[in-house]
């Protein structure tokens, strides 16, 4: 039987590349999605895949939405933490509510997600947990105090985590993307992306949501069974650990 992978903010934009690769290697995959219902269900009708609607930043949303997709498709093997949001702003205009909304998703989610998942993982002695963070929490941004804040916490959980999970045979990774070419982002007006963003980076040009998801794919299989706590940068060489 195929195994369940959970994608979460799996019908849009790096996270519909994941669901959609995953798919095509062979996995039963369901697609978590917050808000946009009209976006989810056209993935849905278009590839065929499930589509699950909960806030990651709720505990309870999580839990009730994971026994929902296991209850489904069966015992969850496959997490992929992807779901995440931007509040931009200068730290010093930078609201509360910026700051918790950045945090309760793109940080809080993994544990909301990853623990209602984690025991039974353990009691089969398998799982994949991939988490995607971003460059700039690796690198910081400004403007992004809030963002990459949440994603460099993204790296500690998972490392912390893959000690946790290695002798029960789960393997946790993170993935930094760099500037890929999603809908968010080609949505920069030209100028600004070919002459700000695109020199920065010395490949030249954006990376696309399927070389992402084919790093997920990777991670996700057998073969990877010996790499567990490591944080693989895919940013075109913008940016070197």
């Amino acid at each position: 039987m195929s195994r369940v992978a959970l994608v979460t903010g799996g019908s849009r934009g790096i996270g519909a590349a994941i669901s959609i690769a995953l798919k095509n290697a062979g996995y039963m995959v369901a697609a978590n999605y917050a808000g946009n219902d009209e976006a989810a269900n056209a993935f849905s009708a278009e590839t065929g895949i499930p589509v699950y609607k909960w806030d990651v930043s709720s505990y309870e949303s999580c839990a009730a939405g994971i026994a929902k997709v296991e209850a489904d498709l069966g015992p969850i093997e496959i997490l992929v933490n992807n779901a995440g949001i931007t509040r931009d702003g200068m730290f010093h205009k930078m609201t509360p509510d910026q700051w918790n909304a950045v945090i309760g998703t793109n940080l809080n989610g993994l544990f909301n997600m990853t623990h209602p998942i984690w025991s039974g993982m353990r009691d089969r002695s398998f799982g994949r947990v991939i988490n995607i963070s971003s460059i700039n929490g690796q690198k910081g941004q400004m403007g992004q105090a809030n963002y990459s804040a949440a994603k460099a916490g993204d790296l500690g959980f998972t490392k912390a985590l893959a000690q946790e999970g290695a002798a029960k045979g789960i393997t946790v990774n993170a993935i930094c993307p760099g500037y890929i070419g999603t809908e968010m982002v080609r949505a920069i007006p030209e100028k600004v992306l070919n002459e700000r963003i695109i020199p920065q980076i010395p490949v030249g040009r954006l990376g696309e949501p399927e070389e992402i998801a084919r790093i997920v794919v990777f991670l996700a299989s057998d073969d990877a069974g010996f790499i567990t706590g490591s944080t693989i940068s895919a940013n075109g060489g913008q940016f070197f650990v």
